[in-house]
């Protein structure tokens, strides 16, 4: 397998942008079918079909054999399972609030993730770190505002505000599904990471037979199908944004799927964004961006201390 080649971030922001792309699409097609296939049933059929296109690009890439290899079972299980509960939490947001309002709050994950960092694996966070973690879970709470004090409203909107719990709790799994992917990657390849997550949450999504799964129609089939599809081309190309560029340089395109979600919210599910929703999201993404370019900084000054510390 070649190694590494950082030397080409216009092709990694390129590739990022086309996951952010896949994923939004996913998450369309996963609302389209929401009112009528429950939210477990679509994680199936998200991780299913997405196992065969990444055996695909494993072969081609001549990793199927040590890719699969896995050294810390439970930790893969443990991060497939809190994966998992992100996925199907956000699906069942999906069908509740505009796509717009999920995708903004998803933006509280890696917020949590330096948190999770903090307290799980013991990582030093500065005072600078924490005032943009502040200035971003600020933002949460102005998306988060309109939904929690409709609690007490009409149905429709109490079911609004549920939705936004969820999409939140879904947020906060997917935070501490990074914190294991930390964990793994120090041990495992990142295609077995990739790979059996899906396997992971192909398996789990049975444990929700039981809260009503429905026998889909022929074009709910093939919008699912596609999803799963969709999901597995972008988690393969959002892997391959980060063999042409350091994470700091693609990392911010994260956060035009906003953008995305605003165009498909706006023309194919007629949503408007609220000025709330709007100014909170600006809020998460200015942190999300400040906690990037920290990160940055601080790779920096490692990797100079550690030329420092060679010997000539």
């Amino acid at each position: 397998m070649a190694p590494p080649d950082r030397a080409r971030p216009l092709t990694g922001i390129a590739l990022k942008i086309t996951s952010v792309t896949l994923f939004i699409t996913m998450a369309s097609l996963i609302k389209a079918t929401s009112g009528h296939i429950p939210p477990g049933e679509a994680v199936l059929f998200r991780s299913f079909f997405a196992i065969p296109v990444i055996l695909v690009w494993l072969m081609l890439r001549g990793d199927l054999r040590t890719g699969l290899r896995v050294r810390s079972p439970l930790n893969h299980f443990w991060r497939g399972f809190v994966g998992t509960a992100a996925m199907g939490l956000g699906f069942a947001a999906l069908g509740l609030l505009p796509l717009p309002e999920v995708t903004a709050l998803g933006y509280a994950a890696p917020l949590l993730v330096v948190v999770f960092a903090a307290m799980f694996l013991n990582e030093q966070v500065g005072l600078f770190r924490i005032g943009a973690v502040g200035l971003g879970l600020a933002g949460v709470l102005i998306v988060l505002a309109p939904r929690l004090t409709a609690l007490s409203g009409p149905t429709v909107e109490t079911m609004q505000a549920v939705g936004a719990m969820l999409a939140l709790t879904g947020a906060i799994c997917a935070a501490l599904a990074q914190i294991y992917v930390r964990k793994l990657v120090q041990t495992e390849e990142t295609s077995a990471i990739v790979f059996y997550f899906s396997v992971t949450s192909t398996l789990l999504s049975f444990l929700t037979i039981p809260f009503g799964w429905v026998l889909p129609s022929g074009p709910e089939f093939g919008l699912l199908v596609l999803a799963g599809l969709l999901g597995g081309l972008g988690q393969i190309f959002l892997t391959s944004s980060y063999r042409f560029a350091d994470a700091s340089v693609v990392a911010p395109f994260d956060y035009a799927s906003i953008l995305l979600a605003l165009g498909i919210g706006y023309f194919i599910f007629d949503e408007v964004p609220t000025s709330a929703m709007l100014t909170g999201a600006s809020l998460v993404i200015l942190a999300g961006i400040i906690i990037i370019w920290r990160e940055h900084q601080l790779g920096i000054r490692r990797n100079r201390a550690r030329s420092a510390r060679t010997p000539e």
